[in-house]
């Protein structure tokens, strides 16, 4: 699918605390209120109209009044070129919509008195297919549930547009290749590190992720360097750390492990591996080298504790 690029960007709230949502989302429709304005004004334009039963019948304020007579304008006069937006079940929704307004006039509690059919479904993940979690999106742009009337305009639609065409935020480009460049960096002080500080920094990466140590580092223990338990949830694990291994060092302690049968993990720590490391294994073994060690150190805040035991 092609990015999108629309004319017009509202927010819509289908019907009072999203009561329309369900049946909207899934017949391919948004629907809207307004029960008292009559279709024919609102359809041939007579927004003078529209403000005087505001007004005089209704009793609103003018400012009051212009308000909802913007939202039907807008839900009248805005083209097929307007995107759409809703939030729903967690996610954002996204469509476009015929321009046809129908009358529905009083109907049960799950639709609402005019209705537009959506050009195509409504969507709730970009064109590239990836979900729009609203505990993905920025607050700039959610905060927009918020408002307490139905339509409105979107201040965020640079990032809305960027996020359903699947576009990375300028920023956070940046702050990945910052992160690739650090990791690089870390790599290389990893690599050369002491045998026992090696094993200190193993330690520490563990200990700064929720696990804790329940025997010595390195010691008498045979099969083993660290053992490991996780208290949240009970699991144990085999920690092997080596400076430098080829495959056969791997496979001799994945048999240990799996010959011993007490713990629940292996995690095999190699900072200069000899060719290719692999578990040829239904079991949960792990193996941390190169950039995956680099970066589990990075994520448990121990580049400044690198930069010291490299200076």
């Amino acid at each position: 699918m092609e990015h999108i690029a629309p004319l017009e960007i509202r927010y819509i709230k289908l019907g009072p605390g999203g009561a329309w949502a369900k049946h909207c989302l899934q017949a391919g429709e948004m629907h809207f209120g307004y029960a008292s304005i009559p279709h024919d004004i609102a359809h041939k334009g007579d927004w003078d109209a529209v403000m005087q039963i505001f007004t005089e019948r209704e009793g609103r304020s003018p400012g009051k009044a212009k308000d909802s007579a913007r939202e039907i304008r807008d839900f009248y006069e805005l083209g097929a070129e307007c995107l759409w937006i809703t939030f729903a079940d967690g996610h954002l929704w996204w469509a476009f919509a015929n321009p046809c307004v129908e009358w529905l006039g009083e109907t049960d509690k799950s639709k609402g008195p005019r209705m537009r059919k959506t050009i195509t479904p409504w969507r709730k993940v970009t064109i590239k297919g990836q979900p729009l979690r609203v505990d993905h999106l920025s607050t700039r742009l959610t905060q927009v549930a918020a408002y307490r009337q139905t339509i409105c305009r979107v201040k965020q639609e640079d990032y809305l547009l960027r996020r359903i065409n699947g576009l990375e935020e300028p920023v956070v480009r940046r702050a990945r290749d910052a992160r690739t460049t650090l990791t690089v960096i870390a790599a290389e002080m990893i690599a050369g590190l002491h045998w026992a500080e090696f094993e200190n920094l193993v330690d520490l990466i563990f200990a700064r992720s929720g696990w804790q140590r329940i025997s010595g580092v390195g010691g008498t223990l045979v099969d083993v360097d660290l053992v490991l338990e996780q208290p949240a949830t009970g699991e144990t694990a085999f920690v092997q750390v080596k400076s430098k291994a080829a495959q056969p060092v791997l496979d001799d302690y994945i048999d240990r492990f799996q010959r011993s049968g007490t713990h629940d993990r292996l995690f095999f720590v190699c900072h200069s591996p000899q060719g290719t490391l692999s578990a040829k294994s239904a079991d949960p073994i792990h193996i941390w080298e190169g950039d995956t060690l680099a970066n589990n150190a990075v994520k448990a805040g121990l580049f400044d504790w690198l930069i010291e035991r490299s200076i």
